[in-house]
C-alpha cells in the first residue's frame, strides 16, 4: 500500500480497537499510532516518512554545499596535489547522486552524528542511531516488515514508557500500528516475509500496489477505516 493508505488505515484502525477495548486514547498516544504506521518503510528513502523526516529542500542544500566543499578542497588544497583533484571528484559525485541514494547517505550520517553525539542527550539516541543506520543499509521490505521487528518496536516502546502517565497505551498503539501496516503489505503481490531466514512469505495477492485495482483497494479500506472510527468515537458515544 502507499503511504496515505498505510497512514489512515493503521492509524485509524488502531484507534479504534483502543477506543472498543478501553485502552486510552491520548495525543502522545495518537501520535505514536501515526509514526507506527509508517516506520516500517522506514528502509523505503522515498516513502512518505523519510520524504517528510529528510526534504527534497534539504537535499538541495546539501548538494550546494558539497559542491562548494568540493571547489574549497579543489582550490585550498592544491598543496597535496593530486589528491585535492580525486577527493574535490569524489565529493561532486556523491552531490549529484539520485534523491533516493541522498536520503540513504543522510539517514546513515544521521545516525552516526545520534550514536557518537546523542547519548550525551539521551541513551535512545544510540537505539535511534543504530535503526537509521540498519534502514539505510537494508533492502526495502526486508528487517522492518518482520515479526522480529515489530516485536523490537514494541518493546522499545514498552520500556521507554515505563513510569509514564498513559504507559500502556503508548506501546499498544504503537505496536498494533505496527502490525496493521505489516498486515496490509501481506496484502499485495510481493507480500512479506515475517521470520527471515525462513522462505516463508505472506502475500494474499489481493492488490497490486500503483495499479488501478490496487488503488481502487485501497480506497475502500480508507473508507471502511474512516466508517469504523466515525463509529466507535461518535456514533456509539
Amino acid at each position: 500500500m502507499m503511504g496515505r493508505a498505510h497512514l489512515i488505515i493503521s492509524t485509524g484502525v488502531t484507534l479504534s480497537v483502543m477506543g472498543m477495548s478501553g485502552v486510552q486514547v491520548t495525543l502522545p498516544a495518537a501520535a505514536v499510532a501515526l509514526v507506527s504506521s509508517l516506520l516500517p518503510d522506514i528502509d523505503e528513502p522515498n516513502s512518505l516518512l523519510v520524504r517528510k523526516a529528510i526534504p527534497s529542500e534539504i537535499l538541495r542544500l546539501l548538494q550546494l554545499a558539497m559542491i562548494g566543499a568540493a571547489l574549497f578542497v579543489l582550490f585550498y588544497g592544491r598543496d597535496y596535489a593530486p589528491w585535492n583533484f580525486a577527493l574535490a571528484g569524489l565529493i561532486g559525485v556523491v552531490s549529484f547522486l539520485p534523491s533516493r541514494t541522498l536520503r540513504h547517505v543522510v539517514m546513515f550520517l544521521i545516525g552516526l552524528g545520534l550514536i557518537a553525539f546523542g547519548q550525551g542527550f539521551s541513551p535512545w539516541n544510540l537505539i535511534a542511531g543504530s535503526v537509521l543506520i540498519v534502514a539505510s543499509l537494508v533492502t526495502h521490505r526486508g528487517f522492518t516488515h518482520t515479526i522480529y521487528a515489530a516485536c523490537g518496536w514494541c518493546a522499545l516502546l514498552y520500556f521507554a514508557s515505563q513510569g509514564k502517565e498513559g504507559a500502556e497505551s503508548l506501546w499498544f498503539a504503537g505496536g498494533l500500528s505496527y502490525s496493521i501496516h505489516l498486515l496490509s503489505d501481506a496484502l499485495t503481490n510481493r507480500g512479506i516475509r515475517p521470520l527471515p531466514p525462513l522462505k516463508w512469505r505472506i502475500k494474499l495477492k489481493i492488490m497490486s500496489t500503483g495499479s488501478r485495482w490496487g488503488r481502487t483497494v485501497e480506497n475502500i479500506c480508507i473508507l471502511l477505516t474512516l466508517v469504523l472510527v466515525w463509529y466507535v468515537f461518535m456514533a456509539s458515544g
